[in-house]
């Protein structure tokens, strides 16, 4: 499906704008405070164009650019400001104009500027791996979440947000604990709701 800057709103460009600089999944309450709150319809809307991926992660949606959303981030640069524009807005795109001809000069993707490197903060999915690597008996091995999120120090909602897109992830399973009796009031809080399931185990393979 072709997508244009010209069929999105103001606040549905803006929306993608966040999630660019970003360069993460982000939830509904942290994108509401980096920029425009995302509604109903403007989250099915962006999710039907394949702008973006919106997941659930207990009582909140965690959304992500995809790459085609990447992509249109990029004409959106070029595009200037929409019709009716304000003064902030179009002061936006003014900048966002001498950033696109900075990258244009420098051979550069968006993605070498707002992509993580080697100076940046490591990811919150990259140290979930580096933990359950320690504690696994082997790769594979199932780990409590419990014990995962005792070592990770993190906001709960940016691991949950992790770990709803490791679920995603070849090689990477986050399961419920079939047998609930085996479950302990800690076990149960430190569950993470994909889906309309908790989920209290991790495995990755490799």
């Amino acid at each position: 499906m072709s997508v244009t800057a010209g069929e999105l709103t103001g606040t549905e460009r803006a929306v993608l704008l966040v999630l660019m600089a970003a360069s993460r999944p982000v939830p509904n309450r942290e994108l509401a405070v980096r920029g425009p709150a995302l509604d109903k319809t403007g989250r099915d809307k962006l999710n039907r164009l394949g702008l973006i991926e919106s997941e659930r992660v207990g009582s909140r949606f965690v959304h992500e650019l995809t790459d085609r959303g990447w992509r249109l981030c990029r004409e959106l640069i070029d595009a200037g400001p929409p019709p009716r524009s304000t003064g902030p807005a179009k002061t936006l795109y003014t900048v966002l104009g001498a950033l696109g001809r900075y990258l244009d000069g420098a051979g550069l993707s968006l993605a070498d500027v707002f992509g993580a490197s080697d100076g940046s903060p490591v990811r919150t999915e990259d140290r979930i791996r580096a933990v359950y690597a320690r504690l696994a008996a082997r790769p594979g091995g199932w780990v409590p979440l419990t014990m995962l999120r005792a070592e990770l120090d993190a906001p709960r909602a940016e691991v949950d947000a992790a770990l709803a897109v490791l679920h995603r992830t070849p090689g990477v399973s986050v399961i419920p604990q079939e047998d609930q009796k085996l479950l302990t009031p800690e076990d149960r809080d430190a569950a993470v709701i994909i889906g309309d399931r908790p989920k209290h185990l991790i495995a990755i393979e490799d």
